[in-house]
């Protein structure tokens, strides 16, 4: 390398990137913006060639990257993730999901390769974690509700930009979108996650914190700095992106006591690389590339912004948020960015995208970026036009809907009824890998028997359709399960999101039309799930509709046998396993999950002085034992008292919460009301 070269270079870069920096930050624009502009300033806008070597710059720009996911890393910790709630996890779930598809449908509506098309979804569907957070500080709301719902949907989208970026590089290295290749990418994924994780956790923050014992600045940094160009370069021998790398090791530093000192001591030399790397993506845009995609340019930057409003709005308005919360939240992250740029940058690297995907990113990029402040300032202005367009009868429905999930949230406070949804929601999801596990198999099984056995690739039609029906028919005691624990989740909705003396006569009917959607609705998401999982090998338009009702007549004439089937699957687990995922006694789960989860209400019973258990501890009631309910909270004096321990004491004028089955609530509630027995003279 000639050093005369690379330091022209680099003053050139940093020349330009400081004044552009300045005049952006005097008239208070995203400073990213302004590097981005640099680079466009040194490399296409110039008339003669500024940069002489720039594939120097690109090698700057690297480090540029594992800065940033660095640095991410060290912002991030697993209680961070924790405390996110599952408003975040919600929203950030279904934006994910729903932009990475609509991404690729869109791009093939533009007659875009599926490559093409497959990483646009990926770049669309992560909002920028730097320029939200200092729109949000410069317009000065930081502190407020809706800005605290999306600083915890940035962090699942990081979790979700991290997994992507992982699936990218694996789909990049093989050049295949085949669901076998996706299968074994993720399953490769997974394993170096968790080892990563495990061993990591193990080594890496006492190793930190025993640096730290030296009281040493340079010491630290240097250790640190190892530690990330390490890690970065065995993700990158195995196949994953620096990022990864990066990001992991980040994750890892956070967790010792020096986390404080290390942040200070990395932020400029991070600060410098980002700012290379921000420059070298304006220096790969190309002016003809953007005179030549004007249009999809402009109709994605359109779909970024209407896309994320609506899937995060959609998002944190069913969580049980009002419609400007949701409104403001989805607005504030109708952008994308440095994420954005790695996945383009990653499909650009490996060959596997056309060169004009990176400035398009880019250019969608700016626009989105630059429209951002004004959303947030028009937020208020559109919520309060929507409430006067929009028909009295739906706002009614939408803020009944709204008050049923805060019922249902409140409902949820005490530990026993959190136990019994975390319950079903643990082995709907485990239910939903099972079944997709499944499917997953009988399309790589599809993939590669012709292979072996080249006699059967001209019937591979009829071996794709053979191997679908095999899998579900293997599936079907899972989603017989998955059935009827929506059935019970649906119940328990119903009953906690719409209590006692709501809508008088007709609160049984609400409380069935509740139960139905809940079933609907997550069956509709099974479905998706099953065709997304064995889209490779789905019978045709003719076969499909056939074997699909075959499946419906045989889920209800056998599903005594397919209950069995489960059951007895069921039962060699729980033998196999000294305890299930809530530390329930296995030979207990069977009783717990029928008597409970499947008929569990809530109702409570106020306690009159002539009451014999008033003045006496639970414990001495023997509530549970006599009747089967649970004491879960306890309303005293205009304060609650919840999941009260064994010796606390019920007083007059207590209303106790109790938990059980119809049954075991008559009984108690009669246990508890019969008047004390008086003496005979």
């Amino acid at each position: 390398m000639d050093h005369a070269t690379f330091l022209y270079d680099m003053a050139t870069v940093m020349v330009v990137a400081g004044l552009v920096t300045i005049l952006f930050h005097r008239y208070r624009q995203p400073v990213v913006l302004g590097y981005i502009l640099a680079g466009v300033i040194v490399g296409p806008l110039s008339p003669v060639p500024l940069i002489r070597n720039q594939a120097t710059i690109n090698t700057l720009s690297e480090l540029g990257v594992i800065f940033l996911l660095f640095s991410l890393g060290l912002e991030f910790n697993l209680r961070k993730l924790r405390d996110v709630g599952a408003t975040s996890a919600i929203a950030a779930t279904l934006e994910i999901a729903l932009l990475l598809v609509g991404g690729y449908w869109l791009g093939r509506l533009f007659g875009w390769s599926p490559m093409n098309s497959l990483f646009l979804g990926a770049i669309i569907c992560i909002s920028s974690t730097t320029i939200a957070v200092k729109a949000l500080s410069e317009l000065g709301k930081s502190k407020e509700k809706f800005a605290q719902l999306i600083f915890g949907i940035l962090i699942v989208e990081d979790i979700g930009a991290i997994i992507l970026i992982a699936v990218l590089s694996g789909i990049a290295q093989s050049g295949s979108l085949q669901t076998g290749e996706a299968a074994l990418t993720i399953g490769k994924l997974a394993v170096f996650l968790v080892v990563s994780l495990v061993l990591g956790f193990m080594i890496v923050p006492r190793l930190v914190t025993y640096v730290g014992r030296f009281k040493n600045d340079e010491m630290m940094l240097v250790t640190v700095l190892a530690l990330c160009f390490g890690y970065s370069f065995i993700a990158l021998r195995l196949g994953y992106s620096v990022a990864l790398g990066a990001f992991l090791m980040g994750l890892l530093v956070a967790e010792s006591r020096e986390i404080g000192r290390i942040e200070i001591l990395i932020r400029p030399v991070r600060d410098m690389f980002i700012a290379i790397f921000f420059v070298s993506v304006g220096l790969l845009i190309q002016l003809e590339t953007l005179s030549d995609y004007a249009i999809p340019i402009l109709v994605i930057s359109l779909a970024v912004i209407l896309g994320k409003i609506a899937t995060i709005g959609l998002g944190v308005f069913l969580s049980g948020h009002d419609m400007r919360t949701a409104t403001r939240s989805g607005m504030g992250l109708a952008q994308i960015g440095e994420f954005s740029f790695i996945m383009a940058g990653i499909g650009l690297a490996h060959g596997v995208t056309d060169s004009f995907l990176y400035p398009v990113a880019v250019s969608v990029s700016v626009l989105t970026t630059m429209a951002t402040p004004y959303l947030l300032r028009s937020a208020d202005p559109a919520v309060a036009f929507m409430e006067r367009a929009l028909p009295r009868t739906l706002m009614s429905y939408l803020n009944l809907y709204t008050g049923w999930v805060r019922q249902i949230q409140a409902g949820t406070q005490n530990n026993q009824v959190k136990i019994i949804l975390r319950r079903i929601f643990g082995k709907l999801a485990i239910f939903g890998f099972l079944n997709a596990g499944a499917l997953l198999i009988a399309a790589f099984t599809a993939r590669v028997l012709p292979i072996v056995f080249p006699t059967l690739v001209p019937w591979r039609n009829y071996l794709n359709t053979t191997l679908w029906f095999i899998a579900i028919l293997v599936s079907m005691p899972l989603i017989l399960a998955t059935f009827r624990k929506l059935k019970a989740l649906g119940m328990i909705l119903s009953e906690i999101g719409i209590p006692e003396g709501v809508l008088g006569s007709y609160k049984a009917e609400l409380r069935a039309i509740v139960a139905n959607i809940v079933l609907v609705v997550g069956m509709g998401i099974l479905g998706i799930i099953i065709f997304l999982m064995s889209s490779t090998i789905l019978p045709n338009l003719i076969i499909l509709p056939i074997l699909g009702g075959a499946f419906l007549v045989m889920a209800y004439f056998l599903r005594g046998s397919f209950n069995k089937i489960y059951f007895h699957g069921k039962s060699t687990l729980a033998e196999t396993f000294s305890k299930n995922l809530l530390d329930i006694p296995p030979e207990a789960a069977d009783t717990f999950t029928e008597s409970v989860l499947t008929a569990a209400n809530l109702d409570s019973v106020l306690i009159e002085p002539q009451h014999p258990c008033a003045g006496r501890l639970i414990r001495e009631t023997q509530l549970r034992r006599k009747t089967g309910a649970s004491i879960v909270g306890i309303e005293r004096n205009g304060g609650n008292i919840l999941n009260p321990g064994p010796d606390e004491e019920l007083l007059p004028g207590d209303r106790i919460l109790l938990l059980g089955s119809d049954p075991q609530l008559e009984s108690a509630r009669a246990f508890l009301q019969q008047p004390e027995p008086r003496l005979m003279v």
